[in-house]
């Protein structure tokens, strides 16, 4: 099995997971904060939906400079306009992100992949760890935090990785 497989299984649960977290998100709270320090619902959810771009980006690309003033790739829109809007937008991101896995030799995901905000180094590992921890990490870290938003609302949070209080597990 090459690394792009294993990476490959593990995507598309968590892409299942997320996708099964944004389908709750109530479109009526897009500015609800648990905390004044804490990232809107919204915007949080879109975080997720577009979260595979920055998987595709580590696939893709080189490296990443936050502190470049001419980035080779925009930054994507966090604007919540609806929960339809949001899914279809991870629709479009996800395909993108697992072809460009899928396309990746072993030898391609051992390749370094600097990650830095100008000076500061962030990561500087080769690109199956960048891509666990920034992207896997990071996604299961705020699908995570969207289930603690659903539950501070009274939505049911759906069981990802094994019962939630709201809903037995089903595996698919």
């Amino acid at each position: 099995m090459t690394t792009a497989e294993l990476l490959l299984a593990d995507y598309d649960i968590e892409i299942s997971n997320t996708r099964r977290t944004l389908e709750r998100v109530p479109e009526d709270l897009p500015d609800y904060a648990c905390h004044e320090k804490s990232m809107k619902l919204g915007k949080l959810a879109m975080h997720c939906a577009t979260m595979p771009l920055f998987g595709l980006y580590i696939m893709e690309d080189d490296g990443m400079n936050l502190a470049d003033p001419n980035p080779k790739r925009k930054h994507a829109d966090l604007t919540f306009t609806t929960r339809e809007a949001c899914l279809a937008r991870l629709d479009e991101c996800a395909p993108l992100c697992r072809a460009a896995i899928a396309a990746s030799s072993d030898e391609h995901l051992a390749a370094l992949w600097p990650f830095s905000f100008g000076e500061h180094v962030i990561s500087n590992a080769n690109r199956v760890t960048t891509f666990r921890l920034m992207c896997f990490n990071h996604l299961i870290h705020h699908t995570a935090q969207l289930g603690v938003y659903l539950r501070l609302n009274n939505i049911p949070v759906p069981a990802l990785y094994g019962p939630s209080a709201d809903e037995q597990w089903a595996p698919k």
